[in-house]
């Protein structure tokens, strides 16, 4: 039987709004165990959902035995990615806004984000003016997170004073890289700052530290592929795949 969401929210993010505004949107990607929530807490992935079969899908053979299943599949972030872009349009249309990409694994939900906001820029009587920088967090060795968090490109954004920002970033895990960069950047002195987040991973002691826009919120499993990687591998992945045990010990450093 699957578990009501809002339940699982709950337990899960007692404290998931004290830190962020959130906002609300509704979506659909199977008919076993995903279900959708508000706007702003995503489509729910919830912890007994199998994934995807591997041979559903074509994906690098170099690859083959690295991977448990697919957990989200290319087209359905592309799906998700457009309707993200479309909310953000609702509530920041008419103002100019500085994308700030955190890499590596951001680049390509950041990539495919401003072009959706973009096309629909292009396509409505609003329009969003956009500027990207980028920055890059690295916190993890090997599947662990650590506490030594390096924000490179990120010492001088004295550019950011006054100015609307858009954090985007692929996956949000105990919410404290994000806390770290929010305090970074807010010491600029930025106009107003949001935050996209593609994944946001249901983790022990998490913060509470929840995105305003969230793709999806996923089970306590190490993901890879779409950019997201293991010690720099799988980053060429199309789909979002759960990595095997196999997979890590091959590439352990």
């Amino acid at each position: 039987m699957v578990p009501d969401p809002s339940e699982a929210l709950h337990h899960h993010f007692p404290e998931r709004r004290a830190f962020f505004l959130c906002v609300s949107a509704e979506n659909n990607m199977a008919e076993v165990a995903v279900q959708s929530e508000r706007r702003s807490e995503g489509i729910v992935i919830n912890d007994d959902w199998p994934g995807y079969s591997l041979d559903l899908f074509s994906y690098p053979a170099h690859y083959s035995g690295d991977l448990d299943c697919v957990i989200i599949p290319h087209g359905v972030i592309m799906d998700r990615t457009e309707r993200l872009a479309r909310n953000i349009m609702d509530d920041l249309g008419d103002h100019d806004i500085v994308v700030l990409c955190v890499l590596k694994g951001g680049y390509q939900f950041c990539a495919d984000l401003v072009d959706r906001i973009k096309a629909l820029s292009c396509n409505s009587d609003r329009t969003i003016p956009m500027r990207v920088h980028f920055i890059r967090l690295k916190s993890y060795l090997n599947d662990q997170s650590t506490e030594d968090l390096h924000i490179v490109g990120a010492e001088d954004l004295s550019f950011l004073a006054g100015k609307n920002v858009l954090i985007v970033e692929a996956i949000v895990g105990t919410g404290k890289t994000m806390r770290t960069l929010l305090k970074h950047v807010q010491a600029f002195r930025p106009k107003m700052i949001k935050v996209a987040g593609l994944l946001v991973k249901r983790v022990p002691h998490s913060t509470g530290c929840v995105p305003d826009y969230v793709g999806f919120e996923i089970p306590n499993r190490f993901v890879v592929g779409y950019a997201l990687d293991y010690n720099e591998y799988f980053r060429d992945l199309n789909h979002i795949c759960v990595i095997s045990e196999s997979g890590k010990m091959k590439y352990k450093i």
